[in-house]
């Protein structure tokens, strides 16, 4: 099946967090991913997560003369790399910028790191929670009076990473078929956090956003757009910002409480929000959903991942699929023509004999490799 990236390959060198992240994501859109695996991953059966669907697996060991030409051999025929070692790993090892555009000049060569390859931190170690503490994301989340709230690495590694190292590997490819030039594209996750807090910046500057926690329309504070226990200790999401949708949540869910009348007095919102959270626990989850699911009032369940799988509108979109028995999100997004497919998952080295094979060895030569523990 033809889709956006068939025909373009990328060459991933095995690592944890966004960048095999990254090389999914550019997997499920047609490219040809090769995950440059470690000997240490063991033999079959010791790599490959769900992050791995649709790569193809090479083990090597790198550090000899022959897996290195090897690997050479395989970025000189390839349109894209992604790392997500430390600044000057690569350089070591004899695969840095310099040393791949002289194999290929076209290569898009993409770097992921939390704190970017330059300033201060670039050589200091550090976790999601690190990079977005520096962005100023991290300090807007969380309790008033509280420390921040540490939340999923999806700010961070995966949004701020992930996302912004795929989207700058897909304008430098665009490029380079115009100028026949590979560049760096240099994603630190402090940098993308910070990039996806652009529209809190724009609040600020018209005077609607504040640096406390709890104060704003978005964070919490508001009444109209916070989540509240159930009588069963399950959860729901109400967001109901509009005035017509706030409306309609009063009308359905019979909130006929005065108070609630005045939305955009933040005066009153602690006190709005105190008497929600008493309403709320007057019933079950279920019992809300039959009041106010498939409204205007801007209200929906709130489902832990197994129940996210099993939800009516995600599985009229097919949002999940299952691989290696398990349930795991499908693609985005989704394109009307030439649509995203996940492939199967693999264990590490599992093509290392296809891929030599492809590039012109010998059978006798592939088992010399495997006899100097170069390869398995």
């Amino acid at each position: 099946m033809n889709r956006p990236l068939s025909g373009i390959r990328v060459i991933e060198m095995a690592g944890i967090g966004p960048a095999p992240f990254c090389a999914m994501m550019l997997a499920d859109m047609g490219a040809e991913v090769i995950r440059i695996d470690r000997l240490k991953a063991g033999p079959l059966g010791g790599g490959g997560t769900l992050v791995d669907r649709g790569k193809r697996s090479i083990a090597l060991d790198i550090k000899q003369a022959d897996a290195k030409a090897i690997l050479e051999q395989l970025i000189s025929k390839s349109d894209i790399l992604i790392e997500g070692f430390r600044p000057g790993v690569m350089e070591k090892l004899g695969f840095g910028p310099d040393d791949c555009f002289a194999l290929n000049p076209k290569l898009v060569y993409g770097r992921m790191t939390g704190w970017g390859q330059t300033g201060p931190l670039a050589p200091t170690a550090g976790h999601d929670l690190n990079y977005i503490a520096i962005s100023g994301a991290l300090h807007a989340m969380g309790k008033a009076g509280e420390p921040p709230t540490p939340p999923l690495h999806l700010v961070g590694d995966m949004g701020g990473g992930s996302m912004m190292l795929a989207y700058g590997i897909v304008c430098a490819l665009f490029e380079a078929q115009r100028s026949q030039k590979g560049q760096v594209v240099d994603a630190a996750i402090c940098n993308g956090a910070s990039t996806l807090s652009t529209m809190y910046y724009a609040l600020m500057q018209q005077g609607r956003w504040t640096l406390d926690r709890e104060a704003n329309l978005l964070d919490g504070g508001a009444p109209f757009y916070a989540c509240y226990r159930c009588a069963d200790d399950k959860y729901v999401a109400v967001g109901a910002i509009e005035p017509q949708f706030y409306q309609l949540l009063l009308e359905r869910g019979g909130f006929t409480d005065p108070i609630f009348q005045e939305q955009m007095n933040q005066a009153l919102w602690p006190e709005q929000k105190q008497r929600f959270t008493e309403l709320f626990l007057s019933k079950t989850q279920q019992e809300w959903c039959e009041l106010l699911e498939g409204t205007d009032a801007c209200f929906s369940p709130v489902l832990n991942f197994e129940e996210a799988a099993q939800y009516p509108h995600n599985q009229a979109r097919d949002a999940y699929i299952k691989l290696d028995g398990v349930a795991c999100p499908a693609p985005s997004p989704r394109l009307s023509r030439t649509p995203a497919m996940a492939g199967e998952v693999t264990p590490a080295g599992a093509q290392t004999e296809d891929i030599l094979t492809e590039l012109g060895y010998t059978q006798d030569e592939i088992e010399g490799f495997r006899a100097h523990q170069m390869i398995y």
